[in-house]
């Protein structure tokens, strides 16, 4: 009898597993193009939908060109050799960041971003940036100008919006590469509560890291 009763129980985890891990599967978002282009539009948050079960997690989401419709999809689908758009809604306030040179753009054309509609940079100040899109396979990295702390109707749990709270407008441009499966992460140490702030969402799909689906 508890030979069979540990055989249940391991079949019952085994299953569990399965159902809420290896089927679980995140969802994805497409990038939309147009006459203009491929474009893809993100935003980052300082902590997930109340909804969510990890409220409390900083993350990104997929947005629409206006900074509306979110869905908290971290796999982005592009089409192979192509330059794509990439507007990012900034709502977090600094992190900083320990190593400097994560604070200058890499791999996006021309080697610069812009922050607002302004002049294009390389880099921002150490100090000053809240999160990384970066991917590694492709040498990409951008660094996301933070929120000041002292802006007036900062943005709390997601959603939020660029016309009713503080946000900085990151956009940049990169052409993808063949097809492929390639993992995109945040670098910037902004796990609060995680030692080194480097644990809980910053090693979770679906919170401060996912993937580019390229087809």
């Amino acid at each position: 009898m508890g030979v069979a009763t540990a055989t249940a129980i391991v079949c019952a985890a085994i299953g569990l597993y399965i159902g809420l891990y290896l089927a679980n599967v995140p969802g994805s978002a497409a990038a939309v193009t147009s006459s203009q282009g491929t474009s893809l539009y993100l935003a980052t948050v300082p902590a997930a939908a109340l909804s969510d079960p990890h409220n409390t997690w900083v993350s990104y989401y997929a947005v629409n060109s206006s900074g509306g419709d979110w869905r908290h999809d971290t796999t982005y689908v592009l089409p192979a050799h192509t330059l794509v758009h990439v507007t990012i809604f900034q709502y977090d306030s600094p992190s900083g960041i320990r190593n400097q040179f994560l604070s200058q753009a890499q791999g996006t054309t021309g080697g610069t971003f812009q922050v607002n509609g302004a002049a294009p940079e390389q880099a921002i100040a150490s100090a000053n940036t809240s999160h990384i899109f970066a991917v590694p396979q492709l040498g990409l990295s951008v660094p996301l100008q933070g929120v000041s702390g002292t802006a007036k109707n900062a943005c709390a749990n997601a959603p939020c919006s660029p016309t009713a709270n503080a946000v900085e407008k990151v956009t940049f441009t990169f052409r993808t590469p063949g097809k492929g499966l390639y993992r995109w992460q945040c670098f910037v140490p902004c796990a609060a509560g995680y030692i080194d702030g480097f644990g809980g969402p910053m090693q979770t799909v679906g919170y401060m890291d996912g993937f580019l689906k390229v087809v």
